[in-house]
């Protein structure tokens, strides 16, 4: 059956062909907006055969019409928390959609020397056998061993450094302990050396263990400093603290690093935390070389346990560091990001992204291990193949 319109004074009536018979659809109104009319009789008509269209389908089959209602309602959700900034899952963004996020903000590092490393052997350490240290210095130093140091005791000299008094020498920093440990022992290393020292308790003192948890003494505190007063002047950090868990008879967790904090010559320190990098690059977020570190723009105080700004990473890259970025796999890894402390992705790809990739931990900031481009370093790598 043909459509047929019939026109009236003040009513536009159209007739539509329906399945059981004529549909009557009324648009009122002046028949002088005959465009408003039209484009209502268009929606109207869309709308009918959307419908007769979802008919069609169940008479069809009820499951598939059922499975194409779920699947349009999944969709429009998506869509609707998209817009209103609600984390969707990616494959449900357009593109336009991935480019509108907010940016990641990057947070402003500046470049320090850090002339010390230490690392210990795990397996072979316990409290009655002793442990065995590496340091290795950019200068000559001191590596002082505080036995049984004091929870609080540390703490307060700590507090100490930043008010008035600079722990930059080993006799100053054994003057803030206020001789709250059980035994000290001092070596002197050599620059550039990397020699196995040798530090235990003494057995006459008959320390086994240091108490049941929670403990008030840490078991090994070691301390580095520059041992020549004028080479002090020619770095920001004048000292390393590195607490170390010895496994002893009332607590046998294996031998293990708890926490390094770095001093600065300005009187703040800086809790210092690990990387975690990809496969491809674990090594480089273990090494206990001294390096370039990246530091906070306006470092701030802050208390043993909390995050420092300092960041182990070095400023050059090896060649082999490879295109590993989780997301498109085709530039080299050089964005961290905070406060997981994740080095998964690239820079062309932290702005697509308000959640870490790896662990799904929200991202408040970034920085770069790298300040080169990656336009250069790809320009590079271009030139090598």
């Amino acid at each position: 059956m043909n459509r047929t319109s019939l026109h009236v004074p003040a009513v536009a009536v159209t007739l539509l062909p329906m399945r059981d018979g004529i549909g009557v659809m009324c648009g009122f109104g002046p028949l002088g907006h005959r465009s408003r009319g039209c484009h209502n009789r268009k929606f109207t008509l869309i709308l009918s055969m959307a419908a007769e269209f979802l008919v069609m389908l169940y008479e069809y089959s009820p499951l598939f019409y059922i499975t194409v209602i779920s699947v349009c309602f999944i969709i429009t959700v998506a869509a609707v928390l998209g817009w209103f900034g609600f984390d969707v899952p990616v494959i449900l963004r357009s593109s336009d959609e991935t480019e509108s996020l907010i940016p990641v903000p990057e947070r402003k590092m500046v470049q320090v020397t850090n002339p010390f490393a230490l690392e210990m052997d795990s397996a072979a350490c316990t409290l009655t056998e002793g442990v065995s240290l590496w340091p290795y210095c950019l200068e000559d130093c001191v590596l002082s061993c505080f036995w049984g140091c004091g929870v609080q005791a540390l703490q307060t000299a700590f507090q100490s450094h930043q008010r008035e008094l600079q722990l930059s020498t080993p006799e100053m920093f054994q003057e803030a302990l206020q001789l709250s440990y059980l035994h000290h022992q001092s070596f002197n290393v050599q620059k550039e050396d990397k020699e196995e020292y040798f530090t235990l308790i003494p057995p006459n003192l008959g320390v086994t263990d240091f108490g049941l948890l929670p403990r008030d003494r840490y078991p090994l505190v070691a301390v580095l400093t520059l041992a020549n007063p004028e080479t002090r002047d020619n770095y920001n950090i004048v000292a390393s603290v590195t607490v170390l868990h010895v496994p002893d008879d009332k607590y046998r967790l294996s031998a293990r690093i708890l926490f390094q904090y770095l001093l600065t010559a300005h009187g703040n320190f800086y809790d210092l935390k690990p990387l975690f990098m990809s496969a491809d690059n674990s090594s480089l977020s273990g090494s206990t070389e001294p390096s370039t570190s990246t530091q906070g723009a306006e470092p701030q105080p802050e208390t043993p346990g909390e995050k420092g700004e300092e960041s182990d990473s070095e400023e050059e890259w090896p060649d082999t560091q490879g295109k590993d970025c989780v997301v498109c796999q085709n530039a080299p890894t050089n964005r961290v990001l905070l406060p997981c402390r994740h080095a998964c992705v690239c820079d062309g790809c932290v702005c697509r992204f308000q959640h870490c990739p790896i662990c799904r931990a929200f991202v408040l900031e970034s920085f770069a291990l790298s300040n080169r481009p990656t336009r250069d370093i790809e320009e590079e790598d271009l030139i090598e193949d």
